[in-house]
């Protein structure tokens, strides 16, 4: 099939709430990389309330504490049905407080744990230090293999079980400063404290959500055509190794 053929559905989850860091650029890097292939993109906001359709691929960003607590409980209502769309081969990419929730519980320093969604095998606990700076991480699964981005958390994430790291940290703290482990994946569910915003630094892991995206709903195969990435290129080999 040709590119102007192709389509992909996103669900921008809980836009409203979860934004913070200007988590907004990776859906606008996502739509721009597939209309500048002539793809056609189709995204809808859930907001609380809202009823979850089938899509080939999920996104949701970070917020504070209030914030993800309002979300937490929605998301829990529609555990089944996610877990069903993951295993279904479906797409997740989650930033910082979305990426808490994929996993069973986030436990604030004050408040009640927040039940997560279980799409990855993770938990997560408040730290008493925040982390905040530049970070590169090294990937096994992409190329070039480098990720770049910027945290601001103080949650400590452990992962475990058949959830494998994102990459290990070069630069920076990752899941918790501890281990050198940095984000989580599971299937096809991405989860990361990478903000910056994420995709537009690392268009590489952009395309490779969207092909994945794409086999989703068209099954194996699906190659994208390559487009002049210089100026991402450049931004993103600026910040590979830079600590702040």
């Amino acid at each position: 099939m040709e590119e102007k053929d192709l389509k992909i559905s996103i669900a921008h989850l809980y836009p409203k709430l979860l934004n913070l860091y200007g988590d907004f650029g990776n859906i606008l890097t996502l739509k721009n990389r597939c209309e500048w292939r002539g793809i056609s993109i189709e995204i809808d906001e859930i907001n609380i309330g809202d009823t979850i359709k089938s899509h080939d691929l999920y996104f949701i960003g970070g917020g504070q504490d209030k914030q993800q607590q309002d979300v937490a409980g929605e998301l829990f209502k529609n555990k089944e049905f996610l877990t069903q769309e993951r295993d279904n081969g479906a797409v997740f990419l989650g930033i910082c407080g979305g990426y808490q929730l994929f996993g069973h519980y986030y436990q604030p320093f004050d408040g009640p744990k927040l039940h997560g969604i279980s799409l990855i095998d993770a938990y997560t606990v408040a730290g008493k230090k925040r982390f905040i700076g530049n970070v590169t991480v090294e990937t096994n699964f992409l190329y070039p293999k480098t990720l770049v981005g910027f945290e601001n958390h103080s949650g400590l994430t452990y992962i475990q079980g058949d959830t494998v790291p994102l990459g290990q940290v070069v630069i920076g703290n990752g899941n918790n400063g501890q281990d050198k482990t940095a984000g989580g994946r599971f299937k096809n569910v991405f989860g990361t404290y990478l903000h910056g915003s994420l995709l537009p630094k690392n268009p590489h892991f952009a395309d490779y959500l969207i092909e994945l995206a794409l086999e989703h709903r068209y099954g194996k195969g699906i190659k994208l055509s390559k487009l002049n990435d210089t100026i991402e290129n450049t931004t993103h080999n600026s910040l590979v190794g830079k600590a702040y």
